[in-house]
């Protein structure tokens, strides 16, 4: 089986690389995160502290880390995957970041013969734990197909989508129908608390008909409980806006409604919530109507 590196043990990172643990293949992890990578140690990963060490020893590299900076900072940098290459490296970025970030470093590593694809994710630490996460994918269809038996270890779904960059313009994507999801369920919510119509009777109404999504099962029920702890942060989802309005800028296609639930987005980091589950976009609302939903 081909040796993986891992780099990136964070909420989604750790779980994932847990999967291909199970899998049966032999990994190799950062020792960034200690607490991480001895657990990981302990199911049987080795361990080195460089990205240009993993890269030594692996047929694929894998990140999955917060942005743009430090996965350029990983590949590029001192001791980087760069330093590392060798004829038939295959890098596999999980992470979500800016498209142009993607194709800037697979220029620069595709000139000492390594491979490149941009594999952005969705679904969040309960699907990266139990393996179903969604991974759309750029680069290569040959890269694609020498990695995709090892993705779907990790995932319920794997779809290439074009070039490189292809990938996290497609998580772009997603990532602005989830957020105008989140806020409508919200402002729906709040309307209903507000009128005197219990939001939870609202909910199960209406979860049948067209208004029913992935999203309003998934969110619903949290918003209903109280219960805001991280699945996907709010500061996460603003830098995937950010990217997404960027990307947005560059391309000349004009995204107004995902500007306006970014700056709600910022309302809540200054009101302290940057660090709460993104339906935390319901707070927004209630602060507006001097409202609480709940049960």
């Amino acid at each position: 089986m081909k040796k993986i590196g891992f780099i990136g043990l964070g909420i989604m990172g750790k779980p994932m690389s847990k999967n291909l643990i199970k899998a049966g293949y032999p990994l190799i992890v950062s020792g960034f995160n200690q607490d991480a990578a001895n657990e990981l140690r302990e199911l049987g990963a080795e361990v080195e502290y460089t990205p240009k060490a993993i890269a030594e020893k692996s047929d694929i590299v894998i990140t999955m880390l917060p942005n743009s900076p430090n996965v350029k900072e990983v590949a590029l940098g001192e001791n980087g995957l760069i330093e590392g290459a060798h004829e038939g490296l295959i890098y596999v970025d999980m992470s979500s970041i800016a498209p142009g970030a993607s194709q800037e470093v697979y220029r620069a590593l595709v000139e000492q013969g390594v491979e490149m694809l941009d594999a952005p994710v969705s679904g969040g630490e309960p699907k990266a734990i139990d393996g179903t996460i969604s991974v759309m994918v750029g680069g290569k269809k040959e890269a694609f197909d020498e990695v995709k038996d090892v993705l779907a270890v990790m995932a319920g779904s794997v779809v290439h989508v074009g070039e490189i960059g292809a990938g996290n313009v497609t998580k772009l994507a997603n990532q602005v129908i989830v957020a105008l999801n989140i806020a409508a369920v919200s402002e729906a919510f709040v309307l209903a608390q507000k009128a005197g119509v219990n939001p939870e009777a609202v909910y199960q109404a209406i979860r049948g008909g067209l208004a029913g999504s992935t999203v309003l099962d998934a969110k619903a029920p949290m918003m209903l409980d109280r219960n805001f702890k991280p699945g996907f942060r709010i500061n996460l989802h603003m830098k995937d806006l950010t990217n997404a309005l960027k990307t947005s800028h560059e391309v000349g296609a004009p995204t107004p409604l995902t500007a306006a639930v970014l700056e709600m987005m910022y309302a809540l980091k200054t009101d302290g919530h940057e660090f709460e589950d993104h339906s935390s976009l319901l707070k927004y609302y209630e602060k507006l109507a001097n409202a609480e939903v709940s049960r």
